[in-house]
C-alpha cells in the first residue's frame, strides 16, 4: 500500500528541515502529528435521527465508524440525564490521519468563501484546535442529504509540548495560518 501524499512530503522534506531548523540529532526527535480527533455535539432535545444522522456524515467524513459519546451524570437545568446521548466523535491515526489532514488543508479550507487563514493560537501543549460550523465544506458531505446544520471541532495532536513546534510542523505540511496572528 502507498503512503498517503501529505505522509510522504512529511518523511521526504519536512523531516529534514524541521532537523536543520531545530538542530535536532536524529530524526526521531522530530514532532510529528500523533491522531486527529473529531467531535460533533448534538442538542440532547433533538430526536434519535439526529444522532443517526451525524453518526452517519461523521463515518463519511472519517472513513472509520464514529462512537457515540453519552453524558455521565444528569444535569437538570439543561435537560440531561445519564446515559443521554450528546455527542460523536472519531480519532484518526496512520494513514487516515494524512488523508483526512489532505483533504482539510488542500480543499476544504480554500473552499471557503473570503477564507483568510486560521488562527494560530496553540493549546500551550503543541496542539490545535479548529472549529468549523458547516461541514459542508468537504466534497463527500452531500448538503442535500443534509437535515440539520452540522459542525466539527477538530484537534491536531501533535507529539511536542512546545506550541513553536507545533506551529512548524502544521506551517511546513500546509496549515493556511493567517499572518498577522490576530483571531
Amino acid at each position: 500500500m502507498q503512503n498517503p501524499v501529505l505522509k510522504t512530503q512529511y518523511l521526504e522534506s519536512i523531516i529534514p528541515i524541521m532537523m536543520k531548523s531545530r538542530s535536532y540529532k536524529n530524526k526521531h526527535q522530530v514532532p510529528s502529528v500523533e491522531k486527529i480527533v473529531l467531535n460533533s455535539g448534538i442538542s440532547s432535545l433533538l430526536d434519535r435521527n439526529a444522532i443517526e444522522e451525524t453518526v452517519r456524515e461523521m463515518s463519511i467524513l472519517s472513513g472509520q465508524k464514529p462512537i457515540i459519546t453519552k453524558a455521565r451524570k444528569s444535569i437538570a437545568n439543561f435537560k440531561v440525564r445519564e446515559g443521554m446521548p450528546l455527542g460523536v466523535k472519531v480519532t484518526l491515526r496512520g494513514n487516515q490521519l494524512y488523508e483526512f489532514l489532505y483533504r482539510l488543508i488542500g480543499i476544504a479550507l480554500p473552499g471557503i468563501r473570503d477564507f483568510r487563514g486560521v488562527s494560530s493560537k496553540f493549546d500551550g501543549h503543541g496542539n490545535y484546535t479548529l472549529g468549523i460550523t458547516d461541514i459542508t465544506i468537504f466534497p463527500e458531505i452531500n448538503s442535500d442529504t443534509l437535515k440539520r446544520g452540522m459542525g466539527i471541532d477538530l484537534t491536531i495532536v501533535t507529539n511536542t509540548s512546545s506550541d513553536s513546534e507545533g506551529y512548524e510542523l502544521l506551517k511546513l505540511l500546509g496549515m493556511p495560518f493567517r499572518e498577522n496572528n490576530s483571531n
